[in-house]
């Protein structure tokens, strides 16, 4: 780097890729942020520089440079950033350290170190476990450990291993293999290591009850509530053990009973136009996509299926991982399994499509069926997808019938606007000025403060769409939301 451009360097500030220190007598905390940038995307230490971009420079002799190297050292994994010097006249010179982004998690002298802005802050140990879980989840994980030896293909249910490969083959996604009998196709699949059975194969195909006590967590817990909340006491309460694909049938036939379905007859067409309260295609998808990414090292945790009067949710144990966010989730990105054999097998079997389109199918099925976006949210250690009822019961209006209504009061609108969403509503109400969760619930014409709109406020203020009025006292009885 040369002096100019040095210069314009550090006209910017100092900024997440940009950190400055006067001297080489503060190398401990300057190493402090090269872990820390290590861990980020990169960038630049400068000594010789001060806090308020003063080019000072220091004399720098071999032993300044070796001790720097020294510092460097206490960084594991080993890192060898690049070190350069840049001179700037009267025998001083200002050091760089160029720091590249790696794939790895580093620590300096035992602690791991992360970028927050221009300021290097001790990572939380949440986040140091997760990434690397990240890093050693492609070669050992849950669904690739060996399942125990006494387990034989006789626990196994061999109709579903069959009913896989008719499907696969139908679908295209696996060739008819030459032998047909139930270990072949399981090897064809993946779910062999060396002859044993892995835990995935269990999860997809295990039947017999002696699998119980080895496998507790391979469970769908499914309830419908009274009220809008889980206070009000159970209508319905149901808890099944089985395979992947039972537990998926379990949820479908579930939802069945307690989804109710508004229909009409219109005058000169021979089929009925029926609007479930929720899409029954975007509920499977969910539900099947919380069977394929759930974290199944919990023995005690459970996808679960949570019905109230003003919403479904569909819940799965573990996390988002990869650094996918529920904002990324409504949009195209990247398929990322956290269980990519037993998702590889529900993809051939044809239960999800790949390439990160399920939720965008999911949204897709729901705008179709006059129901608002669903929200994704991480609660509790738990991933949660939140279903809205369709508009279809509230107006006895189809999606098309409500856009073209739409259209007549606002003429700029364009042909695929949906009903307004309660997001978009409470948006609304909070233009006119600050209100208060019981304001907002008499606005909307509902007696008592919903389930629905608690999720929805929640998700407002996560997105930074809306925010406190007293954000000191989150739980204050006066506190309100504003735009």
């Amino acid at each position: 780097m040369h002096l100019e451009e040095l210069k314009k360097w550090v006209k910017k500030g100092e900024s997440e890729d940009l950190e400055f220190k006067k001297t080489t007598g503060q190398r401990s905390e300057a190493v402090k942020t090269v872990c820390a940038m290590l861990n980020g995307l990169g960038g630049f230490v400068l000594f010789g520089v001060s806090d308020k971009g003063e080019i000072a420079g220091q004399q720098v002799t071999a032993k300044t440079l070796e001790d720097i190297t020294q510092e460097l050292r206490k960084i594991e994994p080993p890192a060898f950033p690049e070190i350069e010097t840049i001179a700037i006249g009267n025998d001083k010179a200002v050091i760089l350290i160029r720091v590249s982004k790696k794939l790895d998690t580093y620590c300096y002298d035992g602690r791991p170190y992360i970028r927050h802005g221009p300021t290097t802050q001790i990572m939380p140990r949440g986040e140091y476990e997760k990434r690397v879980l990240d890093k050693f989840h492609a070669h050992r994980r849950w669904e690739n450990e060996l399942a125990p030896e006494w387990i034989t293909v006789q626990d196994l249910d061999e109709k579903e291993i069959q009913s896989t490969l008719q499907n696969a083959i139908k679908l295209g996604r696996m060739k008819k293999p030459s032998y047909t009998d139930s270990e072949s196709i399981l090897r064809g699949l993946g779910l062999l290591d060396d002859g044993r059975f892995i835990n995935a194969t269990i999860a997809l195909y295990g039947k017999s009850e002696r699998l119980f006590s080895n496998y507790p967590q391979l469970s769908i817990r499914l309830a419908r509530f009274r009220g809008s909340d889980r206070l009000t006491g159970f209508m319905d309460n149901r808890d099944y053990w089985g395979n992947a694909f039972d537990l998926l049938r379990r949820g479908e036939l579930f939802l069945l009973d307690h989804v109710s379905i508004s229909g009409r007859v219109i005058s000169g067409k021979m089929i009925r136009e029926d609007y479930p309260l929720y899409p029954p295609l975007a509920t499977r998808e969910a539900l099947a996509n919380a069977i394929c990414h759930r974290d199944y090292t919990t023995p005690g945790g459970a996808v679960a299926i949570a019905m109230y009067d003003d919403c479904l949710e569909i819940i799965n144990p573990g996390v988002l991982q990869f650094g996918i966010t529920p904002e990324k989730l409504t949009l195209p990105h990247e398929s990322k399994p956290w269980n990519p054999i037993i998702a590889n097998v529900f993809y051939r079997a044809g239960i999800i499509e790949k390439w990160g389109m399920g939720t965008l199918n999911i949204i897709d099925r729901c705008k179709e069926n006059g129901n608002p976006k669903p929200i994704w949210e991480v609660r509790a250690e738990s991933v949660v997808t939140t279903f809205m009822p369709s508009s279809f019961f509230a107006t006895g209006k189809s999606p098309e019938e409500q856009a073209e209504e739409a259209k007549k009061i606002r003429p700029e609108s364009r042909p695929e606007s949906r009903p307004e969403s309660l997001e978009d509503t409470v948006l609304n109400l909070l233009k006119r000025g600050p209100l208060s969760k019981s304001e907002l619930s008499q606005a909307l014409g509902h007696k008592h403060i919903s389930g629905a709109l608690k999720k929805v406020l929640s998700s407002l203020l996560k997105q930074g769409r809306i925010a406190y009025t007293i954000p000191e006292k989150p739980k204050s009885r006066l506190q309100k939301y504003k735009l």
